[in-house]
């Protein structure tokens, strides 16, 4: 079983040490005065050559005036704009351990993680000190806010000021690559209690590596990448990709797709990721067509599945400019790839894959035992590669569960087919057992969102008493739609079978999502088995 220690304590001579400002240098000579980073709501602007500097002085400042070091954490409560101070190219130049949570998680989600993990310092926002700062110090943590507060408080640090008079020197931290713990960062969470994710540097770089690997050129020197999503998540995993390509990072705030048309038009965006929920959107927005979105030349989306019929839509408005990617928290790269030239020529049906597996990383699909299956059989999806994690953060039992031999094992059901697409069917936890049929919720909802009346759909199991559970979907309709449950129901039985249809279905004003935009079914679930004794997951 691969289960590691949290934090590297070898110290051999086949240690693999590297100083990651070295990195960030001669990317600052070759690219010096291109724009690298640019804060929207802050108006913040960072040339290549800045933000190396700024970025030194970060990490010189973490390490000298709060003292962290080897073995120490601090945790990020932040925003797009002032995490991005932080993120990985501050701290893999350091000794500490950063951990990013996602700055729309609720208090309660925010001192269950730093309970769990500790840190010795916690960076927050202004706007969070009234109901932060006294819960932290009880917790004899010390507390930076990201700008001058407007009243002082004894304990209460400000990032400005630790910085005033901080060298911009090469703080000539060498770690090693594979050994020494960097990154902390949270599980989504969907299916339960989130988990903590342990990245060494050579995670990173062999996510960095994955975005330059394929068949097709998505970043280069002109790049301009908008961040609407948390980048102490899935976007922020371009943050280093497009920097080594000397392109320039773009982030943004607050979750509005209004003020992303806006800024697209604004800054001139050429990338940018989205979940297909929030791509949905775009397809009413008025938005979307007052605003030129023209620079746009490719679109990232992935974390959910997508609607083949409004993808279809999508390049129909927009181009082909879509690129599908399929990785995880704990596997952080790019390991199948729906890529552009795919999307203008598979059919409908390998147009609702997850993409082609690439050759970074080693994609199985093995049976309840742990063998691995033939092509286009249904099993659960192992990953491996430099990019995956050695384990959890204090949890043995987790990381024992999910890993072994170097994989990781997803919990997503899928298959391959005989040309390599990759077709998630659903997760472990998310498939539900009707009257001994074995039904796919991804599949059922994919099915109601190719109805042209339906934004969007959750599909959980239901208790009942003759088939233990029934198929159920709570769907939300466009604007000024109506149809019937019985033509929907119909509609899904036309496109993949009557076992597989809802019995039921319940039209609601919204259904609960992530913040980073995922379905939230256990929420959904719970609804419906809070009163029975469960018998699914």
């Amino acid at each position: 079983m691969n289960i590691l220690p949290p934090q590297h304590t070898g110290n051999t001579e086949t240690d693999m040490k590297m100083n990651f400002a070295n990195l960030t240098a001669q990317i600052a000579m070759h690219h010096r005065d291109r724009e690298a980073l640019v804060n929207i709501e802050r108006n913040r602007r960072f040339t290549h050559a800045q933000l190396h500097r700024f970025t030194n002085r970060v990490a010189n400042m973490l390490r000298e005036r709060l003292a962290l070091r080897r073995g120490d954490n601090y945790l990020c409560i932040l925003e797009n704009d002032n995490l991005s101070l932080l993120h990985a190219w501050t701290a893999l130049k350091g000794e500490a351990a950063a951990c990013w949570t996602n700055f729309r998680d609720s208090i309660d989600e925010h001192l269950w993680q730093i309970d769990f993990i500790r840190p010795k310092v916690v960076f927050i926002e202004n706007g969070l000190i009234d109901r932060y700062f006294d819960v932290l110090r009880e917790r004899g943590i010390t507390v930076v806010c990201m700008d001058p507060p407007a009243e002082s408080r004894p304990g209460l640090l400000c990032f400005q000021d630790l910085l005033d008079g901080v060298p911009d020197t090469n703080p000539g931290v060498e770690s090693d690559t594979t050994g020494d713990v960097l990154v902390y960062r949270f599980t989504g969470g969907t299916t339960g209690k989130s988990k903590c994710a342990q990245y060494t540097m050579d995670n990173w770089l062999a996510n960095r590596d994955s975005f330059f690997a394929g068949s097709e050129t998505w970043l280069d020197a002109s790049s301009r990448y908008l961040h609407m999503a948390p980048i102490s998540h899935g976007s922020g995993l371009g943050l280093l990709p497009t920097m080594f390509r000397g392109g320039c990072t773009v982030t943004q705030n607050v979750p509005d797709m209004r003020e992303w048309c806006r800024n697209v038009e604004a800054h001139r965006i050429t990338v940018a990721m989205m979940v297909p929920t929030l791509l949905y959107r775009l397809l009413e927005l008025p938005e979307a067509t007052n605003h030129d979105l023209s620079t746009l030349s490719t679109c990232f989306y992935g974390a959910a599945p997508m609607s083949p019929n409004k993808l279809r839509l999508l390049q129909q408005r927009f181009g082909n400019i879509f690129v599908q990617a399929y990785g995880s928290t704990e596997c952080m790269q790019r390991v199948a790839v729906l890529t552009k030239a795919d999307h203008a020529t598979v059919s409908d049906g390998r147009l609702g894959s997850a993409g082609r597996v690439t050759a970074q990383a080693e994609v199985i699909v093995v049976d309840e035992a742990g063998k691995e299956v033939p092509a286009g059989v249904t099993g659960e999806i192992w990953l491996r590669s430099r990019a995956v994690i050695s384990g959890y953060y204090n949890n043995p039992e987790g990381t024992a569960a999910e890993f072994e031999n170097g994989f990781w094992k997803s919990g997503d059901l899928g298959y391959v087919d005989e040309e390599g697409f990759l077709f998630i069917v659903d997760r472990k936890k998310d498939m539900i057992i009707s009257g001994g049929f074995n039904v796919y919720a991804i599949e059922v909802e994919a099915a109601l969102s190719s109805h042209p009346a339906v934004a969007l759909s959750a599909v959980v199991g239901v208790p009942d008493e003759q088939w233990g559970e029934i198929v159920h979907a709570e769907v939300v309709l466009k604007p000024g739609c109506e149809v019937s449950p019985e033509v929907l129901i119909e509609h899904v039985k036309g496109s993949i079978g009557r076992f597989k249809a809802p019995k039921s279905i319940t039209f609601v004003a919204d259904i609960p999502v992530s913040v980073v935009g995922k379905v939230q079914r256990r929420q959904v679930r719970e609804k419906y088995w809070k009163h029975h004794t469960r018998r699914v997951a």
